[in-house]
């Protein structure tokens, strides 16, 4: 079997960490400023290093808000950058699998997304990372985009752990109760990644394995419902728990658009890889154990 590295952008962000964290498989992670969309020459630099068997790209600009008016800073990250990685794999000869997101589609839809559903975003980050799609593909015929959506871990800047530190001072919350999606731990999207991996290297590329997947944790809930989780899940390890109130995406005005239902149906990952998330409370679960053991 092939035992050259996959090499693992976006070094310090919760995805590659739980990459590394994986057991039986080599993982170079590589992340700024030795390698950084904004420095071309740096991407090549790190393929050449690593000499890796396969690329999986999870570095991205993913400040929402922050890319509405910074859009040109998006479109580099997430667009321009993907499609000089997506070149230098082509070159090489490895697949590529590149990490987006459910801002893609516009919420409007009322059941969950299939991959062949017309994409709307509605903000300039959900633009910008449709566009590194479009580029990704285009520029390399070993490509998967893996669409997921709310990822969450035991360390980085994420949902669950905002809602575990306000909780330390505040004891009441207001949370966004009208927005539809499926929370995913990293440690779980990660083990999909690498099960996917281990495919192609036991099986070769298969012109079935290009594309684009969705990926996301089983089943759904809305920001309300995971920030209630998170407490109740708390609760068991004696942390203070806050009120927490359901308020309208209206009440809660931000810069950038949302989609209201996002919700990600993950079968043709299924169908293709044989690869389930498992359920998101359970996962969820075993993310607050993690976090409280780590104190």
């Amino acid at each position: 079997m092939d035992r050259r590295p996959i090499l693992v952008t976006g070094g310090t962000g919760q995805l590659a960490l739980a990459l590394a964290a994986s057991v039986g498989v080599p993982v170079v992670r590589v992340g700024r400023p030795a390698f950084d969309f904004e420095q071309p020459d740096s991407i090549e630099a790190a393929m050449h290093s690593a000499a890796p068997s396969l690329v999986v790209n999870t570095a991205a600009y993913t400040a929402v808000d922050a890319a509405e008016t910074d859009a040109e800073a998006a479109y580099r990250a997430n667009r321009d950058g993907p499609a000089v990685l997506a070149r230098l794999c082509t070159e090489a000869g490895i697949p590529l699998i590149h990490i987006s997101t459910d801002y893609v589609f516009d919420g409007a839809k009322g059941t969950p997304y299939v991959e062949t559903d017309p994409v709307a975003p509605q903000c300039v980050y959900g633009a910008s990372k449709l566009a590194g799609e479009t580029a990704v593909l285009a520029g390399c015929a070993q490509a998967i985009v893996l669409r997921t959506s709310w990822v969450y871990a035991a360390a980085g800047r994420n949902f669950v752990l905002t809602m575990l530190n306000l909780a330390k001072t505040r004891d009441r919350l207001q949370v966004v109760v009208d927005q539809f999606g499926c929370p995913t731990a990293a440690a779980d999207l990660a083990a999909a990644i690498l099960s996917i991996a281990m495919r192609i290297r036991t099986d070769g590329w298969q012109q079935r394995f290009g594309g684009v997947f969705h990926a996301a944790g089983g089943g759904s809930t809305t920001w309300h419902g995971l920030a209630s989780a998170v407490f109740e899940e708390a609760a068991r390890h004696g942390s203070r728990i806050p009120r927490v109130d359901p308020i309208a995406t209206a009440e809660y005005p931000t810069k950038a658009r949302r989609p209201a239902d996002s919700r990600l149906d993950c079968s043709k990952l299924a169908d293709v890889f044989d690869v389930r998330l498992p359920a998101w409370r359970a996962s969820l679960a075993r993310t607050i154990d993690a976090i409280f053991a780590a104190g």
